[in-house]
């Protein structure tokens, strides 16, 4: 799977967020969105997933043949601080909602994400009770547990304690093999695995 980025920007109204940035990002490869907050990280990865249109330059998504773009989100998973979980949910719904859309992960079923998440007690409740860093955990527990080959992490430890930093680590040691995996982030817990970096403020 390869990700092929030629002189791509975006703008809103007048003010450039990134401009002329050419790259690839291909598949058994980690890489890392780099920036302090509202320096466009954010607006990079929604470019990346398809969620956004460059405002110049090119974009293409290729595994063999050319992806369409508005197909690009059969071949993804993500999970960002502003992609909301439904809370009158209860995990075990959550769970079987997501994959109605999508493919477990090799080996994983809803009882071993349950597991995985170390939530078991906390099966039938609904996602609104849940604290802050357990409703994080899910969303990166069905990003990470999805059968795609393209794996977005936005700010993937945001409300997670050392505790659940070390289970995020495991997750995608263990999750995160033979993907494309991008972590838009400034935390370097949460990228220190990746072998690309991409810093946002070269292409301001």
């Amino acid at each position: 799977m390869k990700i092929s980025l030629n002189n791509v920007g975006r703008r809103f109204n007048k003010e450039w967020i990134f401009r002329n940035l050419s790259t690839e990002f291909s598949t058994g490869n980690s890489y890392a969105i780099l920036g302090p907050n509202g320096s466009g990280k954010s607006t990079l990865l929604s470019v990346l997933t398809g969620s956004l249109s460059p405002s110049e330059g090119e974009i293409s998504f290729t595994q063999n043949t050319e992806i369409p773009v508005d197909n690009i989100y059969r071949y993804i998973s993500l999970a960002a601080p502003y992609l909301e979980l439904v809370e009158t949910f209860s995990l075990k719904e959550i769970i079987n909602f997501h994959f109605k859309f999508k493919n477990f992960a090799p080996g994983v079923d809803a009882k071993n994400l349950i597991s995985i998440l170390g939530l078991e007690k906390a099966a039938n409740k609904e996602i609104k009770y849940f604290s802050s860093g357990m409703k994080q955990r899910t969303k990166l527990a069905l990003a990470c547990c999805t059968d795609t080959p393209i794996l977005f992490l936005d700010e993937p430890t945001s409300n997670l304690d050392v505790q659940g930093m070390n289970w995020y680590r495991e997750l995608i040691e263990n999750f995160g093999k033979d993907r494309l995996t991008i972590i838009g982030s400034n935390q370097i817990q949460e990228y220190e695995f990746c072998n690309h970096q991409i810093q946002i403020a070269d292409y301001k």
